[in-house]
């Protein structure tokens, strides 16, 4: 409970405060404008409010995250338990806490033209970083 009495923290709970109660008051004043006759503050009335929610939803969230023990680090698995790893429950895992799973994507073969000018780009990366004085419009290539 002390990580939740930190500076920041306390800045974070009096911001959720200010801005529930600003939100709320809004809302309030949107309901006043609409039971005056200003049919567009009917949808301002309920948009408020859901700002509000929002606000100590996140609020809620950032909470429990802060609140969570710190995950173990676990040892990086070789190739052949990663497979193995991917479709095993973990047995540190807490019942219905999904783990993310890391899966190796091959690279997408380039095309030879994107090749060709990477190539000619690289070269003329080259040259400007062997020509420190050299404009762009002295490249010889």
């Amino acid at each position: 409970m002390k990580r939740l009495w930190t500076p920041a923290w306390i800045a974070r709970h009096v911001a959720m405060v200010v801005l529930v109660v600003g939100f709320l008051g809004l809302g309030w004043w949107q309901v006043s404008r609409a039971a005056d006759g200003n049919t567009l503050s009917w949808g301002y009335a309920v948009e408020w409010p859901v700002f509000a929610a929002f606000v100590c939803y996140v609020w809620w969230r950032e909470l429990r995250h802060a609140l969570r023990p710190p995950a173990a680090d676990e040892a990086t698995p070789a190739a052949g338990e990663a497979e193995a790893a991917a479709t095993a429950p973990s047995p540190a895992a807490p019942p219905g806490v999904r783990r993310p799973v890391r899966v190796r994507v091959p690279a997408a073969p380039a095309d030879d033209a994107e090749d060709a000018d990477l190539a000619a780009y690289n070269r003329y990366l080259r040259w400007l970083n062997a020509n420190p004085g050299a404009r762009p419009g002295d490249y010889p290539g």
